[in-house]
């Protein structure tokens, strides 16, 4: 059994690696820094390719592509992805378009060209990471919230299509909250919530894809906060997840 996972080089893509390097997977891992991923490649040993590509640029996800192809993956795991902080008028347009590259166009391009490279064969398991920010509105973080309500609602329309055609394929998403990733250093916050670490995440993600389920939410904390915001009106929600956000921002000021 073969995986493609994207954004292999920190955080929960390199724990995902590691999860399905120990079940015996071979791998192929991507992401921007070569080095880092060289270093992974050497510390897992067994069959592990690489392949460095910045996915915030459309050719270089069909370069991925190519690389895997008659190379019989069995796993796409759509890992990669950042998010921007602050409000919506002031985030720099241009990082705001690479994170949308990133988080939905990336995702998009390789689930559809795996997914029927997949169907051919009747197996297979496409494993998207979304987030708990998917099931909402965030402001202050718009658009990084807007990009993983894509994910949200693309993935079970293509479970709900696998299983009317009792498909052989499989769609998981990994919805976690705080992971205590290089993910907010990036936004440029610091968490207002204890998270949790990448291998719990990424443990409670492989064993969700690997059995063909649709959701896979670590932590009873996230599974009630997502089952609680579908009962709370749009507009009060927007208001909760401002302060939410804020106060990353203010715990961010206060270590200064």
């Amino acid at each position: 059994m073969k995986a493609l996972v994207t954004g292999a080089t920190s955080g929960i893509g390199m724990s995902i690696a590691k999860k399905l390097s120990d079940r015996g997977w071979a791998l192929i891992l991507t992401g921007r820094n070569e080095d880092v991923l060289k270093n992974l490649q050497k510390q897992l040993g067994g069959d592990v390719e690489i392949i460095a590509a910045d996915l915030a640029k459309r050719e270089e996800v069909f370069k991925v592509y190519g690389f895997c192809k008659g190379k019989d993956v069995d796993m796409l795991v759509n890992n990669a992805g950042f998010g921007l902080f602050g409000k919506f008028d002031e985030t720099d347009l241009d990082d705001e378009l690479n994170m949308i590259n990133v988080n939905i166009t990336a995702l998009h391009i390789l689930t559809k060209l795996f997914l029927r490279d997949f169907k051919k064969k009747n197996r297979g398991r496409i494993l998207n990471v979304a987030s708990a920010a998917g099931f909402m509105s965030g402001p202050l973080m718009s658009s990084y919230y807007a990009s993983k309500n894509y994910v949200v609602k693309l993935t079970p329309a293509i479970y709900e299509e696998l299983r009317r055609e009792k498909s052989g394929v499989a769609v998981t998403m990994l919805c976690p909250g705080p992971v205590d990733t290089n993910f907010n250093n990036r936004a440029g916050v610091v968490f207002s919530m204890k998270p949790i670490s990448p291998d719990y995440a990424a443990e409670c993600a492989v064993q969700k894809a690997l059995s063909g389920k649709l959701f896979a939410i670590p932590g009873l904390t996230v599974k009630l906060g997502i089952l609680g915001s579908k009962f709370v009106p749009d507009k009060l929600l927007a208001a909760v997840t401002y302060n939410i956000q804020h106060g990353k921002l203010k715990a961010k000021e206060s270590q200064k």
